[in-house]
């Protein structure tokens, strides 16, 4: 596992040790990196079941500002760290080891709002668990206008077209891994319907 692309490709990341966190492929990255970029000219993301870090890493090492990683697991939220010490993003992150629903409402209080939020839950419980999830982010603007939500599932799992004002706009499948993009269409594209 490493970072594709951007400022640190190349460099190796560690895993989250045991069996509880399934990091995303390198080819997956790749792929889905294709579809909301490759690169980009600053903005914030949202990193929620982040694992390893993996994919807000990437983000950042392709351009992004800055990204909040987020896990539920002390071994993740330690991986986190070193992944992020080991290529030189500690400055560019805020890492909390939280509950997805908990961490949300916290996000909320403190009025942040992201350009790209990553989603990639354990399958088991994807379904439901993100539609809850896509919900909060609608319902209380955590997404930019023009802002991307990446849900990684299994090829299974079925998301809804939309969501208010987040619609699908691309599934993708890879292997047993499904890529769902969502895009929040701003006021201006609303308006002139």
């Amino acid at each position: 596992m490493r970072v594709v692309s951007g400022e640190q490709g190349g460099l190796h990341l560690k895993a989250v040790p045991g069996k509880q966190t399934r990091p995303t492929t390198d080819k997956v990255k790749e792929s889905l990196f294709n579809m909301i970029g490759p690169y980009f000219n600053g903005g914030d993301g949202l990193d929620l079941y982040a694992g390893s870090g993996g994919l807000g890493i990437e983000a950042l090492s392709r351009g992004l500002t800055s990204c909040v990683f987020v896990d539920s697991q002390s071994a993740a939220i330690q991986t986190i760290h070193a992944n992020l010490a080991h290529t030189s993003l500690t400055k560019r992150a805020s890492v909390f080891r939280n509950d997805s629903i908990r961490a949300l409402k916290a996000l909320i209080k403190r009025e942040q709002v992201f350009q790209m939020i990553f989603l990639d839950p354990p399958y088991a419980k994807a379904s439901d668990h993100l539609k809850t999830v896509l919900a909060l982010i609608h319902d209380f603007n955590l997404l930019t206008d023009g802002g991307v939500v990446i849900c990684e599932t299994d090829t299974s799992t079925l998301l809804p077209g939309a969501i208010g004002a987040i619609l699908k706009e691309r599934e993708e499948t890879y292997g047993d891994t499904k890529i769902t993009l969502y895009k929040k269409v701003d006021n201006d594209d609303k308006n002139s319907d």
